[in-house]
């Protein structure tokens, strides 16, 4: 993502439907330019999210291509219904044409729709571009600790 994104003509973003030969291609493509750590998730891990009640996985597509994902997870407290927005991706060559803001748009839209009292994410602050976007967008940085179990 550059900070001065602009649209692309030819693309598009969709919310994932079936994880299919494309889909699992596309995760196995994009999530390594995500994280080293990680693997692609496999076929039946992707079907769970994309038929699972509490994620939706958005997809972009370029020129009917997947050049980026999002996922956006729900879950309920007692206080209310919050969401998360996690795994954000747009290919290296994709990048700049405003994806990323679109993918996020349309979760923001999402958890809108569904009640989402707030939506949070993290972004590392090595990913200038992208926190920019984020604040662009309107998220702001929350005062907090933040803490992680690792198992």
């Amino acid at each position: 993502m550059s900070d001065q994104e602009t649209p692309s003509v030819s693309s598009s973003i969709e919310i994932a439907e079936v994880a299919d030969d494309e889909l699992v291609a596309a995760f196995e493509h994009l999530i390594p330019q995500l994280s080293s750590s990680s693997p692609p998730p496999s076929r039946e891990a992707l079907a769970e999210l994309v038929e699972g009640t509490d994620t939706v996985v958005f997809i972009a597509r370029v020129d009917g291509a997947i050049v980026g994902s999002l996922t956006l997870a729900f879950y309920r407290i007692p206080t209310g219904i919050k969401a998360w927005i996690e795994d954000v991706v747009v290919d290296d060559a994709a990048r700049g044409h405003g994806i990323g803001r679109r993918l996020n748009e349309a979760a923001l839209d999402v958890a809108r729709e569904r009640g989402a009292k707030n939506v949070s994410l993290t972004s590392r602050p090595s990913r200038e571009a992208a926190n920019r976007l984020y604040q662009r967008i309107g998220f702001k940085i929350r005062e907090t600790n933040l803490y992680r179990f690792d198992f």
